[in-house]
């Protein structure tokens, strides 16, 4: 199994700086977005944020728990593609480009639908735009399971997943252990708030607010919360049928895989072993990284985020393109 060349920085020793720098220290790259509002067919809606142009290679990317365009790994491969000249267009999950959703249920890890709907209407309206998707922890994990369960029928040529919960009962674990607790308790405190949000004036959630104070972790919210919202009959069955980990063989268009082993969401051997990908999978791992970090670079202020190269690189050399320009990026 090929390891990543990725190299970390120095002065970020240990997973939990590399994954902090970016979200506490980054200054995000400016970028004028436009917003198109999608109506889905289940009455519901979705946001797209644009990158700016017109013209190139398309990536759709995939933001995690409770991210947005504005998370700084978007933003940053945002502006990459946009110095290859290239173009990108996040998709929000339901109820995370600050405006909820209209039905009761929200997003999961297992959101394939929303996901291939997307893709297939990019697809219809620039039919022979090269197009492929980016995918960060949780939009990883569905990326990928979309992947799997599609098998050829994609309108993709290439995808990439970073830092991906490849088996969800296990990342539960782990985020209720030692210092990983804050990340677990950071997330459930926004994702309570949501629901407070939005529930406020229904009638149709899951439980009563003043049942949220009980919540502690993970595996309780997704029992009493996300688990009936999007049709799980609990925790336990929506690890089960939401990982992507069971599919990864039947993956069938080039798919780049990038996951640190001391990532502080799940456990090392969350990982699969190579028998468990398909011939299109390329599953990079690095010792170092932690969550969707990755940052290289000799000193603090000169900081590489080095995702922000690696992907770019692996998209180039998969463009269906012929007129794509490739040469803008070393080999993958």
């Amino acid at each position: 199994m090929p390891s990543a060349d990725f190299q970390p920085a120095w002065w970020l020793p240990g997973p939990h700086a590399q994954t902090l720098w970016s979200t506490l220290c980054r200054r995000r790259p400016r970028l004028a977005l436009r917003r198109e509002h999608l109506e889905l067919p289940d009455g519901d809606f979705l946001d797209l944020d644009w990158s700016p142009g017109d013209r190139g290679p398309l990536t759709l990317i995939l933001h995690g728990l409770e991210g947005s365009s504005d998370s700084h790994y978007a933003r940053g491969l945002l502006a990459a593609l946009v110095q290859c000249g290239w173009r990108g267009v996040v998709m929000h999950f339901r109820g995370c480009s600050g405006q909820h959703n209209r039905l009761a249920r929200r997003y999961c890890a297992a959101d394939t639908a929303d996901i291939a709907y997307v893709a297939r209407w990019l697809r219809q309206q620039e039919p022979n735009t090269p197009l492929a998707a980016v995918g960060y922890s949780l939009g990883g994990n569905a990326l990928l399971k979309w992947l799997g369960e599609a098998g050829a029928d994609l309108p993709l040529c290439a995808a990439a997943a970073v830092s991906v919960p490849f088996l969800l009962d296990a990342t539960a674990q782990r985020l209720g252990q030692g210092f990983s607790q804050l990340y677990q308790l950071h997330l459930l405190r926004e994702l309570k708030r949501n629901y407070r949000d939005k529930f406020h004036h229904r009638s149709d959630g899951p439980i009563p607010m003043a049942q949220l104070a009980e919540l502690h972790d993970f595996y309780a919210f997704d029992d009493r919360i996300t688990a009936p919202l999007h049709g799980f009959a609990d925790a336990r069955d929506y690890y089960a049928r939401a990982s992507c980990r069971p599919f990864l063989r039947q993956i069938a268009i080039p798919t780049l895989i990038l996951h640190a082993l001391d990532d502080p969401f799940m456990f090392p051997d969350v990982a699969p072993d190579a028998q468990e990908l398909s011939a299109s999978v390329r599953l990079e791992l690095s010792r170092h990284g932690g969550h969707v970090g990755f940052v290289a670079g000799r000193w603090p202020w000169a900081a590489e985020y080095w995702l922000e190269q690696r992907i770019p690189a692996f998209l180039a050399c998969h463009w269906s393109d012929p007129d794509a320009d490739r040469a803008r990026q070393p080999p993958a």
